[in-house]
């Protein structure tokens, strides 16, 4: 069984410390992505899993099996990397065929399992091709077939589509993510692309500086950040961050004042907060209304993607850049005056000290609670 556990584990090269007492559960059959920054731990966080690295304190489970002395051959795992690492002298079959040859398995069974991984991954055309008569996605379904050819416990992949260019990206992210639906397999997937993490995760594990920040679904992840990072590091483009200030509280939110004398409704917990407490809210360029009565927004550029358009621009005195999205072709001029307005129940407020998403209102709370 691919289910994961790991309990305080930590890794240290020399006074280095690189993850700090990470705890994680992952049940069996999930896909799980880890993103985060450059540095952050991801990857070798997956090189632990996989038996790469050793840790340095806490303990690794695999299907109710403490793992931390055993070799990755031992583990029940297979990992597909950046690089293709595909034999260049041997054809496909023989990439495919080599791991378990050297494990000893019958011929009839790595038959076997070849033909069914190089059906699932639409590679029986290329069996007797070497790699460099590949494509790169070819190479990389290569790889991956090597994987599935073990019929491991738990699949690994260290940013597998880094290498492709953007169509073939989209093109084997649809096909690893119909793979986990077939296999049913537990899979662990790095990257720092946002989108593969969006579009193919289950649950997401956001890393920083080697600690876990928030672990949940993407939408969980999406709508209810748990801090400043998160909230900034997930959606693209990123979410707007207005300095602000609690001036009313209320039964069932706050008033805040960004500085433009319009007055902005958030919905959170009155009890997590005081009249003239200092905040931040972050709204992410989707949930602004354009016309009214709202903040006025001085027009800089806008990107026009035809079925949505992203405006850049700035407010009235300021020099920090806001971002915009309006559905459809947008097109308002360089320098023009709009006004924006944050729909009330989409603004999320941080506390500028600890950096932690404040409680939304009790009420929404519930209703929440109750559509779940």
């Amino acid at each position: 069984m691919g289910n994961l556990k790991l309990t305080s584990v930590t890794k240290s090269f020399g006074a280095l410390t690189v993850l700090h007492d990470i705890d994680l559960t992952i049940d069996n059959g999930k896909f799980v992505v880890f993103v985060g920054p450059s540095g952050c731990g991801k990857s070798t966080l997956l090189r632990i899993i996989a038996g790469l690295e050793d840790i340095s304190g806490g303990g690794i489970e695999i299907g109710g099996r403490d793992v931390v002395h055993l070799s990755p051959a031992e583990r029940k795992i297979a990992m597909v990397f950046q690089s293709y690492a595909l034999y260049p002298h041997m054809s496909v079959r023989k990439n495919l065929a080599f791991g378990l040859e050297n494990l000893k398995f019958k011929r009839s069974e790595i038959d076997a399992r070849i033909a069914e991984a190089a059906r699932m991954l639409a590679l029986e055309p290329y069996l007797d091709r070497k790699p460099r008569q590949l494509s790169g996605g070819q190479r990389q379904r290569v790889a991956i077939g090597r994987s599935i050819v073990r019929n491991p416990d738990i699949f690994l992949f260290d940013e597998p589509l880094s290498n492709l260019d953007a169509a073939l990206r989209v093109q084997t992210r649809a096909e690893i993510t119909r793979l986990h639906r077939q296999l049913k397999t537990t899979m662990i997937y790095v990257t720092h692309d946002q989108v593969e993490a969006m579009t193919m995760a289950d649950e997401i594990v956001v890393l920083n500086g080697g600690r876990i920040e928030q672990v949940g679904t993407p939408l969980e992840l999406f709508d209810k950040p748990r801090n400043l990072f998160v909230a900034g590091f997930l959606g693209s483009p990123r979410m707007n961050i207005l300095k602000g200030k609690v001036v009313a509280v209320g039964e069932t939110g706050v008033t805040v004042d960004v500085g433009y004398g319009v007055p902005l409704q958030a919905r959170i917990d009155p009890a997590a907060v005081a009249a003239g407490q200092a905040v931040l809210l972050g709204i992410r360029p989707a949930h602004f209304a354009v016309g009214g009565e709202g903040l006025p927004f001085v027009v800089q550029y806008h990107e026009s993607l035809g079925t949505e358009t992203y405006v850049y621009g700035t407010f009235e005195g300021s020099e920090e850049q806001v971002i915009v999205h309006q559905a459809g072709h947008f097109a308002p001029e360089r320098g023009a005056l709009l006004r924006i307005m944050p729909q009330p129940g989409r603004m999320h407020v941080f506390d500028p000290d600890s950096g932690l998403a404040l409680p939304r209102a009790i009420e929404e709370r519930s209703a929440a609670h109750e559509h779940a």
